[in-house]
């Protein structure tokens, strides 16, 4: 069993910048990790992805803003979210598949295959 804690979000005006740490339990980074967003009444997507290899992939809204990364000896993943936008609130989730070889579905992480997910950290842009 791996647990998922993540933190740092927070609000911040738009243009601004928040990293969210995403901490692993045990060997759990060690694993395809990604974060998906989820705004209210809509369904949970995904905005980054990073397999065993550290090859990363990101949603198009996100890319070039956005940047997933990990720290194996710390055992912690971390989105960097920088010139964010109103529309980039949502309640954020880190989450892992069961091995190092992540589920691309259209080219991205799909929640049907993520096996664990954090409790979510809450991101609200303002204009």
């Amino acid at each position: 069993q791996v647990q998922l804690m993540e933190s740092g979000g927070g609000s911040v005006q738009a243009g601004g910048s928040l990293t969210l740490s995403c901490a692993a339990s045990g060997n759990g980074i060690n694993r395809c990790m990604g974060w998906f967003r989820q705004k209210p009444e809509a369904e949970r997507e995904a905005v980054a992805a990073i397999d065993g290899d550290d090859s990363a992939r990101y949603a198009e809204s996100v890319k070039g803003r956005f940047t997933i990364s990990k720290d194996n000896a710390k055992n912690t993943l971390y989105l960097q979210m920088h010139n964010l936008k109103p529309e980039d609130t949502a309640t954020y989730y880190c989450a892992a598949e069961t091995s190092g070889v992540c589920t691309w579905v259209g080219g991205l992480l799909h929640a049907a295959y993520v096996t664990f997910w954090g409790q979510g950290t809450q991101v609200t842009v303002s204009s």
